[in-house]
């Protein structure tokens, strides 16, 4: 079977890290035939560096050529272009946040719905070998009690600059202006009119935090409710505290601490007599395994410690397998754009507690 003719639109840090290498490594399931970018001199040079065949700085063009799919990349939101995908006949992979708002998922989602193609959102830490073993030890415990989140995340930049990131200054003031107009907009649809802090906090929500709430979801379900939030440090820090259907609760926190150089990002689940303990490494790491411990107590009272071996294929190779199994196989998308609406929505939920608590 010939691969899957794909286009990349945007060619920023996860795409030059993470995609573009791992779509090297999987030329029996893909040929990445164009790429673009609004900056002209990163679409010729990506294209140049990883050996694509077409670039443009014109989504409209990308679409109109014979891709058979589509991996979106670009600065948020990424709902007109999604939209435009699905109406032009493609398969849709949108890195996460799907979008801001609501009202863009539904738009998304009935896109997909009207154009049967797959739509799959880019959530890679559920395809994590590591998140895969958790996630079984989990689903035999009886007695989850509690959750805990702690997501202590330094600047990106200090991550970025171990790679030769490509970057040019030649993004038209009118595209930037565009996009910064259509985040304000999608913000606005999302939260309405809400101090600096708060729409600061959102946006960590929703390009950062969201990993460890579709994390949850995928394990737990969806939450209840949404018991509080704080938003402190100017927006830079979030714990907020989620009910689930079985009593258990959750306390997730995400905290910037920007000139460290060390990334933590944990899952742990506490049952009665068991713990499972899941560790990641920043989304920017290649090489680097997530970790898996879990402590279980036997029948004469002593507690025990295992350390499942995970597998070496990254999270991102394995989510790109996935999605071509979706298209090729028919296997429905683990991370689904319809499924991605629950996590939209417990951003705003989110936010809208801390909001309350406050008034």
């Amino acid at each position: 079977m010939n691969p899957i003719k794909l286009g990349i639109i945007g060619c920023g840090a996860i795409a030059q890290i993470q995609h573009l290498p791992n779509l090297a490594g999987l030329r029996e399931e893909f040929d990445v035939t164009m790429v673009c970018d609004v900056s002209p001199a990163l679409a010729q040079c990506v294209a140049e560096v990883f050996r694509v065949p077409q670039h443009t700085t014109d989504y409209r063009e990308l679409l109109g050529s014979d891709v058979d799919a589509v991996l979106l990349c670009h600065t948020d939101p990424k709902t007109e272009v999604a939209v435009a995908a699905f109406e032009a006949g493609k398969h849709v992979f949108i890195e996460k946040p799907m979008c801001f708002s609501l009202q863009e998922a539904h738009a998304i989602i009935a896109a997909a719905e009207r154009s049967g193609k797959v739509g799959m959102v880019g959530y890679m830490k559920v395809y994590d070998p590591a998140y895969e073993i958790a996630q079984r030890e989990v689903e035999g415990m009886e007695d989850v009690r509690f959750v805990q989140v702690n997501h202590l995340h330094p600047d990106n930049g200090l991550h970025l600059r171990q790679f030769r990131l490509k970057r040019f200054d030649d993004v038209p003031p009118d595209a930037r202006a565009a996009v910064h107009a259509a985040r304000q907009a999608a913000l606005r649809e999302a939260i309405g009119d809400a101090p600096p802090h708060v729409e600061r906090a959102f946006f960590v929500l929703a390009g950062s935090m969201i990993h460890d709430l579709y994390g949850l979801r995928v394990l737990l379900g969806v939450p209840r409710r949404v018991v509080s939030a704080e938003i402190w440090n100017d927006g830079s820090a979030i714990t907020t505290t989620l009910a689930y259907a079985n009593g258990a609760r959750g306390v997730a926190t995400w905290v910037d601490l920007a000139h460290l150089w060390d990334f933590r990002e944990t899952l742990e689940v506490y049952g009665d007599s068991k713990r499972v303990l899941l560790s990641y490494p920043t989304g920017f790491a290649r090489g680097i395994l997530s970790t898996v411990t879990v402590y279980e107590m036997d029948a004469h009272g002593a507690t025990h410690r295992r350390e499942p071996t995970v597998a070496w294929e990254s999270a991102f190779v394995r989510e790109l397998r996935h999605f071509h199994a979706c298209i090729v196989h028919g296997t429905p998308p683990r991370t689904s754009v319809a499924s991605a609406r629950e996590d939209v929505a417990l951003i705003i939920d989110i936010v809208n507690a801390y909001r309350r608590r406050q008034e």
